[in-house]
């Protein structure tokens, strides 16, 4: 039996995601039994990108309006410049993402995700790490910003950079296993 068999994982993420913050994550995920299904604001196709070369496109499964954190176990934000910064504008995303805390879910974030948590106001007094570029947001928004490959708080998992892939996916894998974190809220 994998560690995630009968566990349902969100990859919330449109045009412009950090293809290989969307890929590692979701093949981790489903080899240890998770169903995934990649969520974005419209349907169709979604851009992945290698830094700021286009990638490969990807297939939506959902959309954010026909969703809710009742159906999943857990969420995974990629980063990407343009993927957060336009997820962060949508209402709906931002619910989205906030029902996993409100429900004390496992939530992921790597590279410029954490803006996406910034806009839902769920950063505050929480220790997590993102791309460098963004620390003084998540500051800003009560944030506790490190430095540091992978960082977990009450289900709340962040990291850098792709370089951190490893202990990113190690650490996904993890927190959704555990399931829900009672300190983990908005």
């Amino acid at each position: 039996m994998a560690k995630l068999d009968g566990k349902r994982v969100a990859i919330l993420a449109t045009d412009g995601f950090e293809q290989v913050e969307l890929t590692r994550p979701m093949q981790a995920v489903k080899d240890e039994g998770a169903e995934v299904h990649i969520v974005s604001l419209e349907s169709g196709q979604i851009q992945g990108f290698n830094h700021a070369d286009k990638a490969d496109t990807f297939s939506v499964d959902k959309t954010i309006d026909d969703v809710s954190a009742d159906d999943y176990n857990g969420l995974i934000l990629p980063g990407g410049v343009h993927n957060p910064d336009a997820l962060r504008t949508n209402d709906q995303a931002v619910k989205f993402v906030r029902e996993f805390f409100a429900q004390h879910k496992p939530v992921a974030a790597i590279c410029h995700g954490p803006w996406v948590l910034v806009e839902a106001d769920v950063v505050r007094d929480r220790k997590l790490t993102s791309f460098p570029s963004i620390k003084t947001d998540i500051k800003n928004a009560g944030g506790n910003w490190v430095d540091e490959e992978v960082v977990v708080d009450q289900g709340l998992v962040t990291s850098r950079d792709p370089d951190d892939l490893d202990a990113f996916c190690k650490k996904v894998i993890e927190e959704i296993r555990e399931g829900k974190h009672d300190r983990q809220t908005v």
